[in-house]
């Protein structure tokens, strides 16, 4: 499918314009995107969805990465190049904003969105497979990194998630594939949990972006 105007995006036949086009440049409205994030949160999770005042600085920072306004990333220190691990409290909304968010650039490679207990459950069934099936160059956001269990396949343990994050980050280095994630784990509950070698993997994989501890539990 052709995107000639990858700026406009149509659902259900509404044209949602989210910015301009002047040669090959789209110059965003972060205003415009929020309006059409707030329409299709609706759409994917239902009409309670809504845009909170409170998480504008969070998704700013997110909607600069993914539309890589190379400008305003360097402002806040993001780097384009990496992945993004969005972190914060149970209930932010961090699992929806990065199902949603991929959508405002629908030219881009999309990524799937798994959590990270079902691969460890799948680790379980199938062993070691799992760790090569997602050291592939697919594009993926591994969702609640750090609340699974540690693997067991045939008596033995593994720590499958960071056998998982040290396989994409050499594809990273090799590749520049991207891998995202999202945790409610702040950065020395990862290093507890993973080890300092797969932490230090992390910093340079990922763009940590972070909502406040204090931020509001949207499911209650």
């Amino acid at each position: 499918m052709s995107n000639t105007k990858p700026h406009i995006i149509i659902e259900k036949g509404v044209e949602y314009h989210l910015g301009e086009l002047q040669g090959d440049q789209i110059n965003y409205d972060f205003g415009k995107i929020l309006t059409y994030l707030d329409h299709k949160g609706k759409m994917l999770f239902g009409k309670n969805f809504k845009i909170y005042e409170e998480d504008e600085v969070i998704l700013f920072k997110l909607c600069i990465y993914f539309i890589k306004d190379y400008d305003y990333c360097k402002k806040f220190n993001i780097d384009p190049n990496k992945g993004i691990l969005l972190s914060g409290p149970v209930g932010c909304g961090k699992t929806s904003l990065m199902k949603l968010l991929k959508h405002i650039v629908p030219h881009q490679k999309p990524y799937e969105v798994i959590p990270a207990r079902n691969i460890t459950f799948a680790f379980n069934n199938i062993g070691y497979k799992t760790i090569e099936d997602y050291g592939n160059s697919n594009y993926y956001c591994f969702d609640d990194l750090g609340v699974e269990t540690t693997g067991r396949h045939f008596g033995k343990d593994c720590n499958v998630m960071g056998e998982i994050i040290l396989s994409r980050y050499d594809l990273f280095l090799h590749s520049k594939i991207k891998t995202h994630a999202t945790t409610n784990l702040n950065a020395q509950e990862l290093e507890d949990l993973y080890g300092n070698r797969v932490r230090s993997r992390m910093r340079q994989l990922f763009n940590l972006i972070a909502f406040d501890e204090k931020s509001t539990d949207k499911r209650v």
